[in-house]
């Protein structure tokens, strides 16, 4: 089941909610004020890529260029 940001038009909350996909098109009533004034977001999300550094920790990027940059502007990508 997907995870689902909503904004609530009552009080402005944002939250979360673990939906199933039969009900992925049904607002949840909003968990601070009950309201039913609620609106999904779009979500961003960020990838990790294979592999590891020298620390052993993974890279995580959120755009393209080469592993070099992290995904920046730079003389050796172009």
């Amino acid at each position: 089941m997907p995870i689902y940001e909503y904004r609530c038009s009552d009080c402005d909350t944002k939250f979360e909610k673990l939906v199933s996909f039969s009900r992925a098109n049904k607002q949840p009533a909003c968990p601070n004020c009950c309201g039913e004034e609620t609106h999904k977001l779009l979500s961003t999300f960020a990838s990790v890529r294979g592999g590891a550094d020298d620390s052993g920790a993974s890279s995580v990027s959120s755009g393209g260029g080469c592993s070099g940059c992290g995904g920046g502007n730079c003389s050796s990508c172009h």
